[in-house]
């Protein structure tokens, strides 16, 4: 089984909504993922998050915010990606065989729901894509940017 971690900063909203995102596109294509999500720092799951991906069907409501420390074998991991530029500076560095990569999305704290649903359907978009390349057997997008999912909007 692959493991996959996902970084953000505070690890209260964008790592969060793509932890759920990419467990959920994993279920949906029969991938057994083992997926993680943290932060530089540890805050809390933000009210927005759950209630953005609870209209995609998804439960936010038992996340906790937790760092790099916090995380079950935090050195042992297939996947490294991060979510926001901070948290891509700020990523330790990991043994030669975990691929790291970086698909920034907007930070929409401060923002009104409609914003939030944005940005998660951008990043539902990404880890899609990032799943459904997994289950194929292909070579996942180095960058966001790179996503075919991406360069097709």
């Amino acid at each position: 089984m692959q493991r996959v971690l996902i970084l953000c900063t505070h690890n209260s909203a964008r790592s969060q909504m793509a932890e759920g995102l990419t467990r959920e596109a994993a279920r949906r294509a029969g991938l057994e993922l083992d997926v993680h999500s943290a932060g530089t720092e540890a805050t809390r799951v933000k009210d927005e998050a759950k209630t953005v991906m609870a209209d995609l069907g998804i439960d936010l409501s038992g996340h906790t915010s937790k760092t790099m420390h916090d995380v079950p074998d935090a050195q042992n991991f297939d996947y490294v990606i991060t979510v926001c530029d901070s948290a891509n500076y700020a990523c330790p560095v990991y043994p030669g065989e975990t691929e790291r990569r970086h698909y920034p999305f907007t930070d929409p704290s401060g923002g009104s729901l409609e914003r939030w649903r944005e940005v998660r359907d951008q990043m539902k978009v990404q880890f899609d894509a990032f799943v459904d390349a997994l289950s194929k057997g292909k070579e996942v997008p180095a960058t966001y940017a790179d996503s075919p999912a991406v360069k097709a909007q």
